[in-house]
């Protein structure tokens, strides 16, 4: 790898670190980690003689009906370990190559593909509210060093037994992203604090925090990006009504619903004006903290018009770029210079080479900043 920067692959039903000759084998890793409830994935490209005993192992357990190969990547940058990935394998090719060595690729996700693949249909959650269920959920995944970080909506009231006993619906990654729905909230999994452990986060999409250090362009030595552009599009922002039934008088009330919160505040001084109104659907029939969540989702997903994308060198940025978090950007011109929140982040690795491409968004022009950290 690069000066400075080290990649170790964990690998197994219980990770440990892979065989020398699988580490050797190992060409190129790609790994995609996006915001939202978008779940992790990985592609990892090995190039292994037609008759090596490695195949055959990537074989059956990529493709058996149990994912029993797990895949713990964790890179080490100046004496600083980060997992970028904790998943498992779910599909395997091979693809043709030259003198008897062809190459393969191992595709897998994190791990709401086991998730995906347990179901307990009409699993009852009496009296229990949307976070408690989600909770006893990911106790199940407790031995995979699963840490649940479950936060409460403003609708989570647990429901009279005598009324009515929830009951799981699909397999438990659909039911716990459909509650996640329901509270206008987002779940997903995020590898770490250690290797070997997963943070399964089911709460509200926040756009708050310390950001991370600047993404620098046009600025001669100090540019640590390879390239990076931006557009503006406020066709793509919308501001939703809401109707739901006043309890009482059975009366329907419709309500605009704001953009910014105090989890997803301004990140530019200049928004688009006028933004395109949408009705939100199916919501005439929820009361008003139900119908509210789904239009704070509704918002979630509807309220950029700035973006940017780019790549960069690992090498020269001096750290992980990371999605989900905010960034800096400065020497990009007035319009573009300030704070985004990061959508996506695609590490690419080879022998020497450590890069990633990047997705940025926020919902107005010109900084609300006079400057970022670098």
């Amino acid at each position: 790898m690069l000066h400075g920067v080290d990649l170790s692959l964990k690998i197994g039903p219980v990770p440990v670190a892979a065989p020398r000759e699988v580490v050797e084998a190992l060409v190129q890793a790609e790994v995609v980690s996006g915001a939202g409830g978008t779940p992790s994935g990985f592609a990892l490209t090995f190039e292994l003689p037609a008759r090596s005993p490695l195949r055959t192992l990537f074989l059956v357990t990529g493709g058996s009906a149990l994912p029993l190969m797990r895949v713990v990547l964790v890179v080490t940058i100046n004496g600083r370990a980060e997992s970028i990935v904790d998943g498992v394998t779910t599909h395997v090719e091979t693809l043709p190559g030259e003198g008897g060595v062809s190459r393969l690729v191992v595709k897998g996700q994190d791990l709401s593909a086991l998730m995906a693949m347990i179901e307990i249909p009409g699993l009852p959650f009496p009296a229990m509210p949307p976070s408690v269920r989600v909770l006893v959920i990911l106790a199940k995944y407790a031995a995979l060093g699963v840490i649940p970080m479950v936060i409460p909506s403003l609708n989570d009231i647990p429901p009279l037994p005598i009324n009515r006993i929830p009951t799981q619906r699909g397999s438990d990654y659909a039911y716990v992203t459909h509650l996640a729905d329901q509270a206008g909230y987002v779940f997903y999994f995020e590898p770490g604090p250690a290797p070997g452990t997963s943070k399964a986060y089911w709460g509200p999409e926040i756009r708050v925090g310390a950001p991370q250090p600047a993404l620098t362009t046009n600025m001669d030595a100090q540019t640590n990006v390879e390239k990076i552009t931006f557009s503006f599009d406020k066709k793509k922002k919308f501001m939703p009504l809401l109707s739901f039934q006043e309890p009482f008088s059975k009366a329907t009330i419709t309500l605009p619903i704001p953009d910014v919160t105090p989890l997803n505040p301004p990140l530019g001084l200049v928004p688009p004006l006028p933004p395109q109104i949408q009705q939100v659907s199916e919501t005439g029939h929820l009361s008003a903290p139900e119908a509210l969540a789904a239009g704070m989702a509704f918002v979630g997903k509807h309220s950029d018009s700035v973006f940017g994308k780019g790549t960069l060198d690992v090498a020269k940025y001096g750290r992980l770029l990371k999605s989900r978090q905010l960034v800096g950007v400065r020497g990009a011109s007035l319009p573009f210079d300030g704070l985004y929140y990061v959508t996506e982040v695609t590490h690419k690795i080879e022998r020497g080479s450590y890069k990633q491409s990047f997705e940025l968004a926020r919902n107005a022009l010109i900084s609300t900043v006079p400057t970022v950290p670098t």
